[in-house]
């Protein structure tokens, strides 16, 4: 693996030129003095807002495939190009995942990946949720179907007999654990009947000329672990106090992911307490300072771990006392531990162990373990229009023994409706030479009525989520396993279930080759693709839209 980043000339104006300095520095003079130095509030609207702001990158992957007659990979050579925006940002970072992930969950034998971060005269990118792992995967997804078109067979069977195994050691030198994405094939594909949805969705497309249906069954394997050693540390405060209760404060940041809740919840069971004994203090640095940031999934695990050893280092000074008299409640025991001056305030800490990846040699263990998911969907398309609507959404992952289900299930289901508008809804258009209504390099996308978020409508008609049984992790707290992250790119479900649905309508007419379709899968793009006699005076068979960002 070899990573570099590259610079395109820019084209165009922009911020920071002699005219701009000149007059920021002009306004600045005639500011009073006693403001100079005051905080600034600035609220944009969202028009303003989305122009300026930095989006997800844009990838670009371009793949050489060797496989046999069975369909076998032999090697593949992969170049990931990642448009990074006019600075650097967290881009080489984004593209380090994308190489780490672009396997997917597939055994190839020979492999060569290099990415480039592209410097362009655009708003600087930055990270999202699943920070470049979903776009190595959904390359690799590419070139599976591509295959299964060239053999003439199914993508479920090219997948399937080419995942990997247990002790299988990835193309950057880690070795594969507790490996159960078979597993959950299986069970999926019994969950859904998968044999039966073929047969109905081919029925239904034999009666119906302008709506088609289509399915996919996509799996996903996901890094736990910052690729950036460094950044895997913990810290954590834990105070008890005599009428018994608990005070902890983490380094982590609460933004609706149930972060604070599985803290507690871990508090709890090391005390033998009731949950509403425990207390999280607000994030702060004069408590835990130095905090990593709260991402990369791996949030949970750490500060878990963190306050798990504060917990039990309080424990160990209460024990004395403990075996010393018998207490009726836990409150009784602080106060008697208060009274013998023991010290009830702890700070715990916790650093992921064997992991680490050497670039100059392309080699290491970056990841301490894997979350392992798979996600079935139809869709039906209106071959007109271009619009669709997910029909079924399947999803099984296998988060160990989950710390709160209600929340990890709650993540799975918004990282589905959140990556659906990722491969499906959401498009960002720029303005060039051939729109003239639309200035050069002004974004056109940029509120709501242009860029389309998914709705509630969106979300599969059809919706079940559920954990893998009996599959304990070692590798984290409580035998989990994170889930944030893990889950968006099961939402490809859909792109490739569309595509399935295409091709079914481009048979009407004959086309049975292989085509391409970037996402997002837009209404434009679906009925592009769909190509008929209305189409065939405009765009041929092999059309591809101007790619956009």
């Amino acid at each position: 693996m070899s990573k570099v980043v590259c610079k395109t000339k820019r084209i165009g104006g922009g911020f920071g030129g002699k005219e701009t300095r000149s007059a920021i520095i002009g306004a600045a003079a005639s500011v009073p003095s006693y403001l100079l130095n005051r905080p600034v509030k600035l609220i944009l609207d969202r028009d303003v807002d989305m122009m300026i702001t930095g989006q997800r990158h844009s990838f670009l992957g371009k793949y050489k495939v060797g496989f046999t007659n069975e369909g076998r990979m032999l090697g593949l050579d992969l170049e990931i190009y990642n448009n990074a925006g006019n600075s650097l940002d967290l881009s080489l970072p984004i593209l380090e995942r994308a190489m780490f992930h672009s396997d997917n969950v597939y055994d190839i034998p020979n492999m060569r990946v290099r990415g480039r971060v592209c410097y362009t005269n655009m708003p600087s990118n930055t990270a999202f949720r699943g920070f470049g792992g979903p776009r190595g995967m959904l390359v690799a997804e590419n070139w599976i179907q591509r295959v299964a078109v060239e053999l003439k067979k199914s993508p479920e069977e090219i997948r399937e007999i080419n995942f990997q195994k247990e002790g299988y050691v990835l193309h950057y030198g880690q070795e594969l654990q507790n490996f159960t994405v078979p597993r959950i094939c299986d069970e999926l594909k019994s969950t859904c009947d998968f044999t039966e949805a073929r047969k109905e969705a081919d029925q239904f497309n034999l009666q119906n000329r302008w709506k088609k249906r289509g399915i996919a069954m996509i799996p996903t394997k996901f890094g736990i672990s910052f690729t950036s050693k460094f950044m895997n540390q913990a810290g954590a405060l834990v105070q008890v106090y005599t009428d018994g209760t608990v005070l902890v404060t983490h380094g982590g940041v609460e933004t609706g992911q149930g972060l604070h809740t599985k803290v507690a919840q871990i508090a709890a069971s090391s005390f033998h307490l009731p949950l509403n004994s425990i207390f999280i203090s607000e994030t702060s640095t004069d408590k835990v300072p130095n905090s990593s940031p709260t991402a990369a999934s791996a949030s949970s695990d750490m500060y878990g771990v963190a306050v798990l050893d504060a917990c039990e280092q309080i424990k160990a000074w209460m024990e004395p006392i403990a075996s010393r008299n018998k207490h009726n409640s836990f409150a009784e025991l602080a106060l008697a531990c208060y009274f013998e001056r023991i010290d009830l305030s702890a700070h715990g800490f916790y650093r992921t162990p064997d992991i680490g990846f050497d670039w100059n040699i392309g080699k290491g263990a970056p990841f301490s373990y894997f979350t392992y998911g798979a996600a079935f969907a139809e869709v039906e398309i209106d071959t007109l229009t271009g619009d669709f609507h997910t029909r079924t959404a399947n999803i099984i992952m296998d988060l160990g023994h989950s710390i709160n289900p209600a929340i990890d299930i709650g993540q799975i289901e918004g990282a589905f409706v959140q990556g659906l508008g990722w491969v499906a809804l959401e498009e960002l258009k720029w303005g060039d030479a051939d729109h003239k209504w639309i200035p050069p390099g002004h974004l056109y996308t940029c509120g709501p009525g242009t860029y389309k978020l998914p709705s509630v409508n969106d979300i599969p008609l059809n919706f079940n989520v559920s954990l893998l049984k009996d599959a304990p992790n070692p590798k984290a707290i409580h035998s989990s396993k994170a889930v944030g992250e893990p889950p968006f790119f099961l939402a490809t479900s859909v792109f490739f279930a569309i595509k399935d649905a295409i091709t079914a309508a481009r048979a009407e007419v004959g086309l049975n080759e292989w085509f391409p379709l970037d996402n997002p899968a837009t209404p434009e793009r679906i009925r592009m693709a769909c190509t008929d006699d209305l189409t065939k005076p405009f765009v041929g068979p092999d059309y591809r839209p101007k790619l956009s960002v």
